[in-house]
């Protein structure tokens, strides 16, 4: 059984709130979907914005070799020659060998926003995709809202498809618009019109009652050859089908060979780039390759991943390109502090009394606010300080910190750090200014250390997060300061908990320069 994947992350993806496109960015996913082997991609609708139609123009230099790529647009409008139509006139300015349009199915629609007859909508279909296969194109037809349009209509809504069958579509997909069907309804309503067109059919779902994945499964089962969706489900309102769930659950639950094997160790970083380009965080949670996905945190569940990853994992993390992660924190037993110990070489365990006591420190940390879970980076440095193989890189003597508003600021606020250090016996005293107090603390304690390790300039903070453990005490409430760094080949996170919320940025400051210098160390 062969399916079909339509990636329309550069068309209903776009329309998420909050991701913008540039063209760069469009040949950029283009091009990154094509080598995981996606078989159509939607480029956008060319005609309706400037940037559509110069993204069709560079496009034509691609050298694609898994996919094809696929023109947006409507029907023709109503009462209006297929020949002298702006919108089927733009599509084929885009010179693709594929063209998807979309119709109406839903009466309603017809009626109320496209203020015509059912009888001219069905022409409409009809003669449109007529025109586009006499131009030579693979044509794909959206039928729009179809499953709100068969519960109301089911007669007309058949007729829609029928319409664009007997104009020569090569598929008719079948469109869950609103987002609003359940699985089941899904499943009949594809065995239904399989009997009715002859026309191999697609499934386009759109996630507003968090369905859309499993009713593309759905559809699939019923009979669908082609699936739409778009990478980690953006979309318009609550997103589309995401195309990444679609294809771990086709090719690892189904054995449908969607993409090869070696494509699909290469899921977990396409999903991460195209989220990067989109300048959207992926979800932690996101199933098969958010940084949770394979994250086990209980003991219970911990122990039993030790031996065996099949008591709490349903697919090998490997498959998909991610990995496994055992999280410490106070739920944590003796099984996750044993496996950080060896994935850092430490040689502990169950009968180490450092085990033991390494765990009940932790706890008492984690109950006052650390979230080592997060943090990696300060993880390493707390159990390698907590059994003595860990020695500092310096050593604080004091800092002091001056965040001034008044006429020599100009009106603005500057910050000044002033610190002093010592490092293999010698004593650092420098000041420097910074954007604010904590990048101020950072630019005059790498000025403080960069004769001593000047690989420190190729560090840089790449995050800064701050949360309040406990808003009931109000300004006096311990706070949470989580700091992500990174240099030429890795990133890490780390942490700091105090009152105050400098001292705070301090600690998760220095672990993050002290977790460079280690790594450093241990590389030579």
């Amino acid at each position: 059984m062969k399916i079909e994947l339509y990636d329309t992350t550069l068309r209903d993806g776009a329309q998420t709130q909050g991701i913008s496109f540039s063209v760069s960015d469009k040949i950029r996913v283009t091009e990154k979907l094509d080598i995981l082997g996606i078989h159509y991609i939607e480029g956008g609708w060319p005609g309706a914005n400037p940037k559509d139609i110069d993204f069709f123009k560079r496009a034509k230099k691609l050298k694609l070799k898994n996919a094809k790529l696929a023109a947006f647009g409507s029907t023709r409008r109503a009462d209006t020659d297929v020949s002298r139509d702006v919108t089927l006139k733009g599509l084929l300015s885009a010179d693709t060998e594929v063209v998807t349009i979309f119709g109406k199915s839903w009466g309603l629609h017809v009626k109320e926003v496209l203020k015509t007859t059912l009888e001219e909508n069905l022409k409409m279909i009809e003669e449109s995709v007529k025109y586009l296969k006499s131009k030579g194109k693979c044509t794909m037809f959206d039928a729009e809202h179809f499953f709100d349009a068969y519960k109301e209509n089911r007669e007309y809504a058949i007729k829609t498809l029928l319409a664009a069958s007997n104009g020569g579509a090569d598929r008719i997909i079948l469109c869950d618009t609103n987002g609003g069907t359940l699985t089941s309804c899904i499943f009949d309503v594809v065995e239904d019109v399989k009997k009715k067109v002859n026309v191999p059919l697609g499934i386009h779902s759109h996630n507003d009652a968090d369905m859309a994945v499993a009713n593309s499964i759905s559809a699939v089962q019923a009979g669908c050859i082609q699936v739409h969706g778009t990478f980690n489900g953006y979309g318009e309102r609550c997103g589309n089908a995401n195309l990444v769930s679609v294809i771990g659950n086709l090719k690892l639950k189904m054995g449908i060979d969607c993409i090869s094997d070696l494509s699909l160790k290469d899921l977990t970083e396409t999903s991460y780039y195209i989220a990067e380009i989109c300048n959207m965080k992926l979800a932690d949670n996101q199933p098969f390759v958010g940084n949770s996905a394979f994250a086990h945190k209980a003991g219970v569940h911990v122990n039993a991943i030790v031996k065996n990853p099949k008591t709490y994992e349903h697919i090998e993390p490997a498959r998909v390109g991610n990995r496994r992660t055992l999280l410490i924190s106070e739920l944590s037993g003796k099984s996750s502090i044993l496996e950080k110990a060896k994935e850092i070489n430490l040689g502990l365990d169950k009968s180490t009394p450092n085990t033991k006591k390494i765990l009940e420190e932790l706890q008492k940390l984690e109950h006052g606010g650390y979230h080592f879970e997060t943090a990696e980076a300060s993880l390493e440095l707390f159990m390698k300080r907590a059994l003595k193989k860990f020695k500092s890189f310096f050593e604080l003597k004091d800092f002091r910190v001056i965040i001034e508003k008044g006429q020599k600021s100009r009106g603005g606020i500057t910050s000044e750090a002033t610190i002093k250090v010592k490092v293999n016996d010698k004593i650092e005293h420098t000041a420097s200014l910074g954007d604010g107090p904590v990048n101020a603390l950072d630019n005059a304690l790498r000025k403080a250390l960069k004769d001593f390790y000047p690989s420190l300039s190729e560090m840089h903070l790449t995050d800064f997060k701050v949360r309040v453990i406990d808003e009931k005490v109000g300004t006096a409430a311990k706070v949470r300061v989580l700091i992500e760094s990174q240099d030429k080949t890795d990133t890490w996170w780390t942490i700091g908990v105090s009152e105050n919320i400098i001292e705070a940025s301090w600690q998760a400051l220095v672990d993050s320069v002290e977790y460079k210098l280690l790594k450093d160390t241990e590389k030579a």
